[in-house]
């Protein structure tokens, strides 16, 4: 037995060394050569800009959807609304639309060109230089644009969090005569603060690491810098010093949220028979509670879909080529890599916690799932830097032993672009495999050991078919986020290669939207699955 949990705590140690390797390797390569000139340069010039920008980018779409997110979460847990069923998951579909898509379409819609601004000249008869409107290629505008699809994650905890508070706590204002607005910000609000500040990290985490948006809207971030660092001056160790202060800054985020509740305990019943206490809306309160759900949805979703949709039916012939058809099993390809290897990691590293649950089992895990946290541009330098020290290493060693080198083998090959989403999406199957582990058991190993089982048979006979169907859906969401991740695709694809994420940002960059709308379509509905998978879970807890 001993040997085989040697086996598997050596199993689960190299894998969370090599999915760690890539966040060494970013700190590794910006102490590389030819770095200091160039760096000094950017941070004399522009990282200053790119700098306040990355900061009022975030603190923007986190107000944003602080805004968004938190009454919305509060009218569909607290109150009676018609259509309440069906906007409870309604208010999470925007997450499915990549932000960089919806960026696109308000472009076309709200440009000087676009049907707003000329529908507002029919009316007015104003000429172009008689009336003033925002300019959407903005800050600003990136911060719109992002905050209305990363919303939900502060939705979705927040509604989460008003559903599981005490009702006790509901009745005892209703008794001292608290009005919906004051048992909200005196009771609800205050004991959802750990949610909202989970959700409200998430958001930052996204909006740091976006790209696809920020760059068509010519706003210049950090994410930015990297790219132009790396394919604009063809420095490496530059664009990774950069990557350097980004991580600072997730690090600095993530400490910051677990800091500020530090010293909060929040002990909680289940929030039953809540059809009792929810408040009943009449009149102009219910009319514009269903007007700001209904408008955010329809902002956020429905309207950019029905374009997208608009735009796959005139120009299907257009879309339709072989080129879409291989980019679309590319992206097929890549992602049910990432997902199968993904997984089998997440039960490596969760069947060894199982087996010991000390402190370097779940270290290992810990460490596994660290890439999460890492924005897909900062990772594809990690995966680079990782994948040039094994090259060089594999390369002198066989040319000390008198062999032919074989070059770059893994840079510049599907091999980068899978490590690539298996290093940032394997916390998604370590979460979901660990959550169905939680649910076995312990009497079961016992039974299995007295039994005579071993590790690897417990596992395979006891474990595997118990925890199929999470170990199915944390397949499936890897699989979900690798088809829509655009950042590490674009810097890390080999030539002639695309994704259908790559496919899209292409020819919405070179102003070519309707040749795009198929393929956005496909990864907008592919991205509908796991926020079904998740509001059908909120409804059965709950």
């Amino acid at each position: 037995m001993k040997e085989k949990n040697n086996f598997w705590k050596t199993s689960s140690g190299a894998v969370a060394l090599l999915l760690v390797l890539p966040i060494l390797a970013i700190f590794i390569t910006a102490f590389g050569e030819d770095t200091e000139q160039l760096f000094s340069h950017l941070m004399n010039t522009v990282m200053p800009t790119y700098i306040f920008n990355t900061i009022a980018l975030v603190a923007g779409v986190l107000l944003l959807s602080l805004i968004l997110g938190v009454p919305s979460a509060w009218l569909m847990a607290m109150c009676r609304l018609p259509s309440e069923r069906v906007l409870q998951w309604a208010l999470v579909l925007p997450l499915a639309m990549p932000g960089y898509i919806v960026g696109y379409i308000f472009t076309d819609w709200f440009d000087f060109a676009g049907p707003v601004q000329i529908l507002l000249r029919d009316l007015t008869d104003w000429q172009a230089r008689e009336y003033w409107f925002p300019d959407i290629r903005t800050l600003g505008g990136a911060i719109t644009v992002l905050s209305l699809v990363l919303y939900p994650y502060v939705y979705l905890l927040c509604r989460a969090a008003f559903m599981e508070q005490n009702v006790s706590l509901l009745q005892s204002a209703r008794l001292l005569k608290c009005s919906p607005w004051q048992s909200f910000f005196r009771i609800s609000l205050p004991l959802a603060r750990p949610a909202i500040a989970v959700g409200l990290s998430l958001v930052a985490m996204e909006a740091i690491g976006d790209f696809g948006t920020v760059s068509y809207f010519a706003v210049n971030t950090l994410t930015t810098a990297v790219y132009d660092t790396w394919y604009g001056y063809g420095n490496l160790s530059a664009a990774a010093k950069i990557s350097g202060i980004m991580l600072v800054f997730v690090i600095l985020l993530l400490s910051t949220e677990r800091y500020s509740r530090r010293r909060q305990k929040l002990f909680q019943n289940q929030f039953s028979s809540r059809e009792d206490f929810r408040y009943q809306l009449t009149g102009w309160k219910k009319w514009a509670a269903l007007s700001w759900c209904w408008g955010l949805v329809a902002i956020a979703f429905i309207f950019p879909l029905g374009q997208l949709c608009i735009y796959a039916y005139k120009y299907f012939a257009q879309s339709w080529t072989a080129e879409f058809q291989q980019f679309a099993i590319n992206s097929l390809y890549v992602s049910i890599a990432a997902a199968v290897i993904a997984v089998a990691i997440a039960l490596v590293v969760n069947f060894y916690y199982r087996l010991r649950a000390d402190r370097v089992a779940l270290g290992f895990m810990r460490f596994s799932s660290m890439g999460y946290a890492v924005p897909g541009t900062v990772l594809a330098i990690g995966v680079l830097g990782s994948n040039s020290a094994i090259e060089h290493l594999v390369n002198d060693s066989i040319k000390a032993m008198g062999g032919t080198p074989p070059g770059l083998f893994l840079s510049g090959t599907m091999f980068a672009i899978i490590f690539a989403m298996v290093v940032r999406f394997s916390a998604v199957a370590i979460g979901s495999i660990e959550s169905s582990l939680s649910k076995v058991s312990p009497s079961l190993d016992m039974a299995a050991r007295t039994m005579g089982c071993k590790p690897n048979a417990m596992l395979i006979k006891v474990h595997l078919p118990l925890i199929r169907r999470g170990a199915l859906i944390a397949g499936l969401l890897v699989f979900i986020e690798s088809m829509k991740e655009l950042n590490a695709a674009l810097l890390l694809r080999p030539f002639n290669f695309e994704t259908l994420a790559t496919y899209v940002y292409n020819f919405a960059s070179d102003e070519h939207l309707e040749l795009a709308a198929m393929p956005a379509v496909l990864l907008v509905l592919v991205g509908l699955i796991p926020l079904v998978l998740v509001n059908r879970s909120l409804e059965q807890v709950h």
